[in-house]
């Protein structure tokens, strides 16, 4: 029987759908960072119980041809590319094949043909959001990422992903916090002032917000650091404060002040000018994500007199966009704040025939059904955690020709597609996208269409 700290010669016999290496001994699966395809290692195993282990490089014996030797494994480590070892065709073939796996095992559909991912011609630097810890290392004050399951930081300044410039604020500021000596957040004491930096940039505006959260209100000689900052980077156009004074892994807590500028940025999305608040849901990729949107456009293929539901609006930016093709948008989402913002964006932009409530989607849905609003298309984008299934039932009893469904898990999408199937919504075709590269996130436009 094997047990911790085995060393044991394996080969690695496929990817997991988080991107780890399999292997495969005595009836056990074993999965292994930083291992691909092909590859025989010597493996050590750190965990194992009745049917599966986790095991760690100790050597490799044999170089997958696709292995990228070039990526510094801090990037591994902490998980901000998990699959950044994976050179980029490959990376889109694994998605690809993920889509179809997930398809099959969960939902039985196998006789639609799934498309190659759609990729990036430049995959890194893409980012236009950072979140990062500020922690002390070693008795300094440092900025970024945990290893992974863990709250250990590894202190990174070029973060591989996200775009430079945000790269170079976060070492400012990482540099000014040092200067004024305030203190990062202690887990464990539950003691310190800086608990994360978040930067925003608008990717054609070039525009950047700042967000201090601190686990109390008062900044010792912010004004000054504002100062500095702002004058080392002008397009600075927002710095806010978040207060979260909890014990919690959730990043925000529910009180935002304004320091600096205005309350939000300004960036677009396929021709339309969005504000973008400091807790808004806004697609971290843009270049991909105005893709995903025009694919979702495509693939409705709608017309003057359609009437759109955007389920899971936001801000706005998937209903904004189709509202220029069709007779009418309704949009419902249950932030207050991101319904605001989206009927700001409307009169922003010159739009008027979208309509946004603030309210669960099943709630909206059966009002508008009450109401004698007929949607030929509903949009929607849920969460990694998919759809409900009473939605599934309110959405199919709004009897709607088509949904485009968007989904950033496949397997929750698979599940709910085999639920939409119940419901006489079938599935006419697929097409993975690329939005986060570099990691093992894949994102589907999928078609539904009403037997």
């Amino acid at each position: 029987m094997m047990k911790k700290n085995d060393i044991v010669e394996v080969e690695i016999v496929d990817l997991s759908h988080e991107g780890l290496g399999v292997a495969k001994i005595d009836g056990l699966v074993f999965f292994v960072e930083n291992a691909l395809p092909g590859e025989k290692i010597q493996m050590r195993v750190l965990k194992v119980n009745k049917k599966i282990g986790y095991g760690k490089v100790e050597q490799r014996l044999t170089s997958s041809p696709k292995r990228n030797e070039a990526i510094d494994a801090s990037y591994l480590r902490s998980g901000i590319a998990d699959l950044g070892h994976l050179y980029y065709a490959a990376q889109l073939d694994f998605k690809t094949k993920q889509v179809k796996d997930s398809l099959y095992k969960i939902a039985g559909i196998r006789d639609i043909a799934v498309p190659r991912t759609l990729g990036m011609d430049q995959p890194l630097a893409y980012r236009n959001k950072a979140q990062v810890p500020v922690r002390r290392v070693n008795g300094q004050l440092e900025t970024g990422f945990f290893r992974k399951n863990s709250h250990d930081l590894i202190p990174i300044e070029d973060f591989y992903i996200q775009h430079p410039e945000i790269d170079q604020v976060i070492v400012a500021v990482r540099d000014l916090l040092r200067r004024f000596d305030l203190k990062p957040y202690d887990e464990k004491e539950a003691s310190g002032l800086i608990r994360n930096i978040i930067v925003r940039r608008g990717h054609y505006t070039g525009q950047i917000m700042v967000i201090f959260v601190t686990t109390r209100p008062k900044i010792f000689r912010i004004e000054q650091l504002i100062e500095l900052l702002v004058g080392q980077f002008p397009q600075i156009t927002s710095i806010v404060q978040n207060i979260n004074d909890r014990d919690t892994n959730v990043i925000f807590g529910s009180e935002f002040r304004l320091l600096y500028g205005k309350e939000y940025i300004c960036d677009q999305m396929l021709g339309n000018t969005f504000e973008i608040s400091a807790p808004s849901f806004y697609q971290v990729n843009t270049e991909m994500a105005e893709k995903l949107y025009q694919t979702a456009i495509d693939f409705a293929a709608v017309k003057e007199e359609d009437i759109v539901v955007d389920a899971y609006s936001g801000i706005g930016t998937i209903g904004l966009s189709f509202a220029r093709h069709v007779k009418a948008v309704y949009g419902v989402e249950v932030v207050p704040q991101a319904v605001e913002n989206s009927r700001r964006n409307a009169s922003l932009n010159g739009i008027t025939n979208a309509h946004y409530v603030c309210d669960t989607a099943e709630n909206a849905m059966a009002k508008w059904v009450k109401e004698g609003i007929q949607a030929s298309v509903i949009v929607v984008d849920p969460p990694r955690k998919g759809l409900t299934e009473s939605f599934i039932k309110a959405s199919s009893q709004m009897n709607p020709d088509k949904i485009v469904y968007i989904s950033c898990n496949v397997a929750t999408l698979s599940r709910d597609l085999k639920l939409y199937q119940e419901q006489g919504y079938k599935l006419h075709k697929i097409q993975p996208l690329d939005l986060f590269p570099q990691t093992h996130h894949v994102e589907a436009v999928s078609l539904l269409v009403k037997e």
